[in-house]
């Protein structure tokens, strides 16, 4: 059995409303379609219509945000006055965005405007002290945060005894004690009335813009699209608005750095969407702050030279695919470190990137099921790092019981930063093992997917895709629809420049379903099985202006026995899956040949074995008889069994000796009655022209019949031996056994084998 990566939770489906499918289906909706937009409780006309309808008019008053006046007053009499103003930003996709949009905004009403994002490295997160007293000297007079800022009690305390005013725009969690600043504008303060709490920073810094320009700005769109998706956050209510007419916008370009950006990530133009902001425009802004200086992006943002938009372009997309680089390389380094027996992965080391550790632990996630965090340790003795947590674990709130590990810490259930000593890391770890012992917590439950429902093949109608799109924008609270979909595997391959991806098609009697599975690369064999259940999005891909249906695989699994394939001798190095493994030979000379190359324990076959110890069976030869091949699978409770089937012998390839070859060869020893069969053998083969392996076991079956005797590597005939048939051998029937065995184990295709053994 292979289990899926995801714990996956289908939605409690209900009967649909008979009138509601017969209106949907009368305005030339698909019954599929219907029955989904039932089941994601759309359940009127009305309610559908409200869905696609998006319009200016659906986004909320600016100054229904706590002090959105006080800070539109505050920075009219700035520009009024001539004060420089600064836009203080965070080093990430959604506060390069909204420093963007602030930037611009109060450029377009004649304020005297900078703006500077903090390095990751030199400053850390949010409001610096050392940073604001930089600036404060170059002359700045009114300081305006976007995306952060709650949390900067000092620097914003520094900046008031400097008589310096902060003005805090912010969406994050409002820490119980708030800085002192001039005003705080944020959609959740509690003394606010704003109807939607959920907004990015980006948006946050739209609705200021909307405040102090007295209109929309419908050129901001698309920053506040970016900002959004990048972030993260919930893909409804007024964010779903902005991020739908925002992808509008950018098909329509009037940014130079965004165009230039878009095709440096091979995106094209009008097929732009949240996906591929999220997977490859919010990665590369990303990637500038998390290796350095991340200030360049807002110039890119906002250039209006041609040949600076391009030449920005290329260098965040240079350091997006350092960064890959690095996350690959410190996810190795990484990896090697994990210790299988703790419950929570606390991994440390010299030299690694800090601004990757949040991908990295996010990967030890994924490879092993358990929460991970990973920490930087540098040249002071200071660890520094991020975390990653599954559904079953609260990690913020496990970690708040051991605050007193750490010198900064911060986060939500699923993810943490945190700051300690090193020399308080084996006791974290400790604590953390004992926290998941005592709380009983089963870090064995896998992250929830939620499933819309299971398809049919012939369901899979362009026109219901099409459909589908309808419900876009996808993101957080929002997902896209995912559905469960069997059929038969066809065309099968490998694809990417590293053999990453896998493409293949689904298909039963009645359609075929394309499927592509980005990084299932190594799932190859467990992908291949029979009963094999796929859960993913359906999509269409576009080429050469042809439209097809297509799923994009997101997990897999089968509930029976899985039988993968590595009877060629280049894959048997490849991974055997966790648990406990028995290594199985039937023959000597297999045991012998495989313990030396696996380096691995290898079992020679008895009828004692425990088969119910072991969760794996990797098979290396082939049983002399196939039947017992199939008597041991039932024996034993496997999830995998690995046929690798090497024959020492090649007893199929080489056949049975005829028995004019039996002839020859007994002619021959009656001539020469005394050989040393250790040194002539091959003369002898060459002599008779017969393969000298076929003589081997000739010679083992004129030994078993008494025709010959051998001592010490001389043979020598018996004279006047009993006349036999060398039927009577059981060494020959043996032979024509492992044939038949070899014949079907090693020469039929392995669907035919999976099938044979799981009948």
């Amino acid at each position: 059995m292979k289990k899926s990566n995801f714990n996956w939770q289908f939605k409690e489906v209900s009967p649909i409303d008979p009138i509601f499918k017969a209106e949907l289906m009368n305005q030339g909706y698909t019954e599929t379609f219907a029955e989904l937009l039932w089941n994601r409780n759309i359940h009127t006309l009305e309610d559908f219509s409200q869905l696609l309808k998006t319009t200016i008019d659906d986004l909320h008053d600016p100054f229904l945000m706590h002090d959105m006046d006080k800070a539109v007053e505050r920075i009219q009499t700035a520009v009024m006055e001539g004060q420089a103003i600064l836009v203080y930003g965070d080093y990430d996709a959604d506060g390069i965005t909204s420093t963007s949009i602030m930037l611009e905004t109060l450029q377009m009403i004649g304020a005297d405007v900078h703006y500077v994002l903090p390095n990751r490295f030199i400053h850390g997160y949010g409001p610096n002290k050392e940073l604001f007293a930089e600036k404060i000297n170059e002359g700045i007079q009114l300081i305006i945060t976007v995306d952060n800022g709650v949390a900067g009690n000092e620097a914003i305390d520094f900046a008031n005894s400097q008589n310096v005013d902060v003005i805090v725009t912010d969406h994050h969690e409002l820490p119980p004690i708030l800085p002192a600043a001039y005003c705080i504008v944020h959609p959740r303060h509690p003394e606010g009335h704003y109807p939607f709490g959920e907004l990015a920073g980006a948006g946050v810094a739209f609705k200021l813009a909307t405040a102090l320009l007295e209109e929309v700005p419908l050129e901001m769109l698309d920053l506040v699209t970016i900002g959004t998706v990048a972030d993260l956050v919930s893909m409804t209510g007024e964010n779903r608005v902005l991020v739908k007419l925002g992808l509008q916008a950018i098909k329509q370009p009037q940014r130079l750095g965004l165009l230039e950006l878009l095709k440096v990530s091979g995106v094209a133009l009008q097929k732009a969407d949240e996906t591929s902001i999220g997977f490859s425009i919010g990665p590369r802004l990303n990637a500038i702050g998390r290796l350095g200086d991340p200030n360049p992006a807002v110039e890119l943002m906002t250039t209006f030279d041609e040949e600076r938009a391009h030449v920005l372009a290329e260098k965040l997309d240079q350091i997006n695919n350092q960064r890959k680089q690095i996350v690959q390389e410190t996810t190795a380094e990484a990896t090697a470190l994990v210790n299988p027996d703790d419950a929570i992965h606390l991994i440390a080391a010299q030299g690694w990137n800090p601004g990757v550790l949040g991908i990295v632990a996010g990967n030890i996630l994924k490879q092993t099921g358990r929460p991970a965090i990973v920490l930087t340790i540098d040249e002071n003795g200071v660890a520094k790092g991020s975390g990653r947590s599954v559904d079953a674990l609260d990690l913020f709130g496990m970690l708040t019981t051991m605050r007193s590990e750490f010198t900064h810490f911060g986060g939500h259930a699923a993810a943490v930063g945190l700051t300690m000593p090193v020399q308080n890391i084996a006791t974290l770890q400790k604590k953390m093992n004992e926290y998941i012992s005592v709380n009983q917590i089963d870090l064995t439950q896998a992250t929830t997917l939620l499933v819309d429902g299971v398809l049919e093949l012939s369901a899979v109608q362009l026109k219901f895709v099409e459909e589908l799109k309808k419900l876009t924008p996808f993101g957080t609270d929002n997902p896209a629809p995912h559905f469960l979909i069997n059929g038969a595997i066809d065309s099968f391959k490998r694809i990417g420049s590293e053999q990453q991806h896998v493409k293949f098609s689904l298909k039963d009697e009645q359609a075929q379903l394309d499927v592509i599975g980005f990084g299932f690369g190594e799932e190859e064999e467990k992908i291949q099985q029979p009963d094999t259940k796929f859960v993913g999005d359906l999509e269409i891909n576009e080429w050469n202006g042809q439209k097809k249906a297509q799923l994009r695989l997101i997990d897999f699994a089968s509930d029976g026995l899985q039988v993968i394939d590595r009877r060629a001798k280049y894959t048997w190095d490849q991974q055997i899956e966790g648990g406990q493994v028995l290594y199985l030979a039937f023959q000597l000379k297999s045991q012998h040949f495989f313990a030396k190359k696996l380096q691995q324990e290898v079992t020679l076959y008895t009828e004692t074995i425990s088969w119910s110890e072991y969760d794996q069976l990797v098979v290396l030869d082939c049983p002399d008889q196939k039947g017992l091949l199939k008597e041991i699978s039932q024996k034993g409770n496997f999830e995998r069994i690995y046929l690798y089937l090497y024959s020492p012998d090649e007893a199929y390839l080489n056949g049975l000796p005829s028995r004019e070859q039996f002839t020859k060869l007994y002619q021959f020893f009656r001539k020469q009655p005394r050989v040393d069969i250790r040194f002539k053998l091959r003369i002898v083969s060459n002599y008779l022209k017969i393969p000298e392996k076929q003589i081997v076991f000739m010679i083992h079956v004129f030994s078993e019949l008494k025709f010959v005797t051998i001592d010490d590597g001389v043979l020598q005939m018996v004279e006047s031996p009993q006349t036999r048939s060398f039927e009577e051998s059981e060494i020959y029937q043996k032979r024509i056994a492992r044939i038949e065995s070899e014949e079907f184990l090693v020469m039929n295709d392995i669907q035919t084998i999976r099938n044979w053994l799981k009948s």
